[in-house]
């Protein structure tokens, strides 16, 4: 049984093993020996993005004759499949170590590796927790119509082993996705528009991650002061979200270009705006829309101040899409709906039209979120 002195020995430790962890930085040079340079034990959680290992078998061509942007860069390629799982092998290897005993391991990829990928970490003794369907609201199209179109990617979810602890957020996940439990398919749009970080009108990186998808994950399954490992942190969407969470990240990134404009990326201002979404859903067939969904893509942000149209009752929006309110009878805590409703001892509450926020917009105008929720609907027209 832990004692109370042995409880705070391991907290000490911990709290000077994080202030040994360069958080903040993109270390340069080779994932693997970027992480042998951290300490066992050290990290809250892993996100990895790694290579592909894309066999695309030629040059892709839309039916015009023109190019389509494709990953042909040196890091995605590997001499055969023995050479790319032993690279995988190697970085997982690294990331178990550094991985607190309660840490997590997140893994993104495509049909071309995350069957490897997740052999491979079975092996090492992670424990899969989810495999996490990204459905691509806007996939590129197969052009040659040879093959159905590749409209997913998938997000391996593990522990360190079957029995070992692991953080979840099961409630704001739940109040994102307005009072119903997150399922294991996300429908979120790939990065592009004003979120897509471009040179002389050419993308940065190849396969940038949408952020909104980056807030899910770690909005999931790490708390604030967490630290965050990225070992391929390409153009720092892992660290932005993370900042903007109130996360610690550190990353390693070999390629100069990647770790200048994930600098520049991280260094500004954040505002919590995941990106303007575009998805191939007409209005008129949109799914129904979630109050969390407006807060992670930045329609209504953390921090916004709600309010009933008499003014009776001030809320602030929460990180989860939740509000807390602090009054007279101490702080509340709900959906908004159901804030909406205990407050007025209704036994139901449209929270949509209930709450109020002021819109920037239009000077100040009091608007209810409902409105915020066409803005959004519209954006995510065809």
């Amino acid at each position: 049984m832990e004692t109370t002195k042995t409880r705070a020995t391991r907290a000490k430790t911990a709290v000077e093993t994080q202030a040994d962890l360069p958080t903040g930085l993109i270390l340069p040079g080779d994932c693997v020996e970027a992480m042998r340079s951290l300490p066992d034990n050290s990290v809250d959680c892993v996100f990895a993005d790694p290579p592909y290992n894309l066999q695309l078998g030629g040059d892709l061509s839309r039916p015009d004759g023109s190019a389509v942007d494709a990953v042909t860069d040196h890091w995605d390629q590997f001499d055969s499949f023995k050479a790319y799982d032993d690279f995988t092998r190697a970085w997982l290897t690294e990331a178990r170590r550094v991985l607190k005993p309660d840490g997590a391991l997140w893994v993104i990829g495509s049909y071309h590796n995350i069957f490897r990928v997740g052999a491979i970490l079975q092996d090492l003794g992670f424990w899969i927790l989810n495999d996490i369907v990204w459905r691509k609201s806007n996939p590129m199209p197969n052009f040659k119509g040879t093959r159905f179109t590749n409209a997913h990617e998938t997000l391996i979810w593990a522990s360190m082993g079957e029995k070992s602890k692991y953080q979840f957020n099961y409630r704001a996940m739940k109040t994102l996705n307005d009072e119903l439990q997150m399922r294991s398919d996300w429908v979120l749009p790939i990065c592009n528009g004003a979120e897509r970080l471009k040179e002389g009108g050419t993308k940065v990186h190849p396969t940038q991650k949408p952020e909104a998808l980056l807030y899910r994950v770690l909005l999931a399954t790490t708390e604030k002061g967490d630290v965050v490992l990225d070992p391929f942190f390409g153009t720092g969407t892992t660290g932005a979200v993370a900042k903007r969470l109130g996360r610690q990240w550190i990353g390693c990134e070999r390629e100069n270009v990647y770790r200048d404009a994930a600098y520049k990326r991280i260094e500004k201002e954040l505002p919590l705006d995941e990106s303007v979404i575009e998805t191939m859903q007409s209005k008129k067939s949109a799914p129904r829309v979630a109050f969390g969904s407006l807060v992670e893509n930045g329609f209504l942000k953390p921090g916004t101040e709600v309010f009933d149209k008499k003014r009776r009752w001030v809320a602030t929006v929460r990180a989860d899409g939740s509000l807390e309110l602090n009054g007279s009878e101490g702080k509340q805590v709900g959906s908004i709906h159901g804030l909406g409703k205990d407050l007025q001892g209704a036994p139901s509450c449209n929270g949509w039209s209930f709450w109020h926020y002021e819109d920037a917009a239009s000077g100040g105008d009091m608007k209810p979120i409902d409105a915020a929720r066409q803005l959004y609907l519209l954006a995510t027209e065809d």
